[in-house]
């Protein structure tokens, strides 16, 4: 309960006199709100259906209780709390969305299976013609191009294989090929079934060049959102490890023990059903690391690499700037793991490790900003430079129309000065005029001025004291 609302009931509520049953109940939404209210003012508060269906009472005819509210300023005003919380939900950084990496990741799958099924329906289409071709061209893109570029086997000849060697970078296969083709024992095919093989073999070729630029664009987001978790378990595996999780944030959320297993869920439901034994990795499996490790410590590397995975998304996920500096230093940490179980060489303690990348990046930091101040000074000095340039120019131009200026400006300014003398010694007899007809109180008057110059120097002497006794103390500390 808030000291708003704690103050509003006191105030419009009567008060609760102890030992005595109140004549009224407060019908509270929460049954725990209501008990918190009890607690601390006494008020009898009620919860049921019956408070509820009164509130959605109040809720119906809201705009009617009230005298200013128009008919439709409610709809507004419950339209702009949606809006700013939408916007609110989906304002972040623009450089670091990571609904752009699980996009990504899942259109490079379906693009593996796709490229496959499609590049197998090629080699299967084109075999009728040149069975040959698939045992000496293994490659389903480079067997697509190939494909194009022979068309009709019958034609094939020495002439084609500097461009066959272009194509696969061998020229001992470029010269199998044309000798297969001379004694080949596919059956011939039409010119449109050719052309229909041809134009078919074009578009896998296009899918895989986009798949590559796919790729790229995959390892440039990764390298932006998650740049630690890229370094230490690979682009691709980050990003189905976060489009697995749902977004950054929940992988950051989740413990290692869950990031583990991520992509294993049905073996772990069945492995608990069964009272079985539990999966040791899901996604995870996909790094070089478990791959490298032997047998037995597959399971100890997964453990090892998922705690280094989850630290390396907290980072990610809610550090300001993003460095692989952590990345590395945990990448180096799984090498010395993979060492210690092979060669039981000892590794680092991670307290060490991690002192070191945050003194690296803090030393990364520093010179960041000694550059840029820097930067920053040598381009505001030649600013004052050019200022004091300036205000020499300005005064120069304000002086010389005065030094060129005629005798009768000058006679002007004399004038002027004269008048101003004149004018003190009026001022000067005037006050000795008063002086006189005040002869009266003259003594008085001198002692008062004494005293009043006495106190201006008292002033004066006490802030020269204050000043040097803050000099003294600036100066202890």
């Amino acid at each position: 309960m808030t000291d708003e609302l704690r103050s509003f009931l006191e105030l419009n509520l009567p008060k609760v006199k102890e030992g005595k049953k109140s004549k009224f109940s407060l019908g509270v939404a929460e049954p725990k709100l209501g008990s918190h209210i009890f607690e601390t003012t006494k008020i009898p508060c009620q919860s049921g259906e019956f408070v509820l269906e009164l509130l959605r009472g109040v809720r119906l005819h809201f705009d009617k209780f009230i005298k200013d509210l128009k008919p439709g300023d409610l709809e507004k005003a419950q339209l702009g709390l949606a809006h700013s919380y939408s916007r609110a939900k989906v304002k972040f950084n623009v450089n670091r969305v990571d609904n752009m990496v699980i996009q990504a990741i899942f259109l490079l799958d379906t693009l593996d299976k796709d490229i496959n099924s499609f590049s197998m329906r090629v080699r299967e289409w084109y075999s009728w013609h040149f069975p040959e071709l698939v045992k000496i061209v293994n490659d389903n893109y480079l067997y697509a191009k190939v494909a194009k570029l022979i068309e009709d086997k019958s034609k094939l000849s020495e002439e084609h294989i500097p461009a066959l060697t272009e194509i696969l970078g061998d020229e001992d296969k470029a010269k199998e090929i044309v000798e297969a083709g001379k004694a080949s024992m596919g059956q011939d095919l039409t010119p449109v079934d050719l052309i229909n093989v041809q134009l078919f073999a074009q578009r896998v070729m296009d899918l895989a060049e986009y798949r590559k630029n796919l790729y790229d664009y995959l390892v440039t987001k990764m390298n932006d959102i998650a740049p630690n978790l890229a370094s230490l378990i690979g682009e691709v595996v980050g990003a189905r490890l976060i489009s697995h999780a749902g977004s950054l944030t929940n992988l950051a959320k989740c413990p290692s023990s869950t990031l583990q297993i991520l992509g294993a869920e049905k073996a772990l439901f069945r492995a608990l059903k069964t009272r079985g034994n539990t999966p040791k990795y899901g996604l995870i499996f996909h790094s070089s690391f478990i791959g490298r490790a032997s047998a037995r410590n597959k399971g100890r590397m997964a453990r090892y690499l998922a705690n280094k995975c989850s630290i390396a998304s907290r980072i990610d996920c809610f550090a300001e700037r993003g460095s692989t500096v952590f990345g590395e230093k945990l990448r180096e940490q799984v090498e010395e793991r993979l060492e210690f179980y092979d060669k039981g060489v000892a590794p680092r303690k991670n307290i060490d490790v991690m002192k070191s990348a945050i003194e690296s990046t803090q030393s990364k930091v520093f010179i960041y900003y000694h550059v840029k101040s820097d930067v920053e000074m040598e381009e505001a000095q030649p600013d004052e430079a050019s200022v004091k340039k300036s205000k020499k120019k300005k005064s120069k131009t304000e002086d010389a129309p005065l030094a060129a200026t005629n005798g009768d400006a000058s006679e002007d300014v004399k004038s002027e000065k004269k008048k101003k003398k004149e004018k003190r010694k009026m001022e000067q007899e005037q006050d000795e005029e008063e002086e006189k007809t005040n002869g009266a109180n003259g003594d008085d008057t001198e002692q008062d001025e004494t005293a009043n110059k006495k106190k201006k120097k008292k002033s004066k002497d006490e802030g020269a004291a204050g000043e040097t006794k803050k000099k003294k103390k600036k100066s202890q500390e």
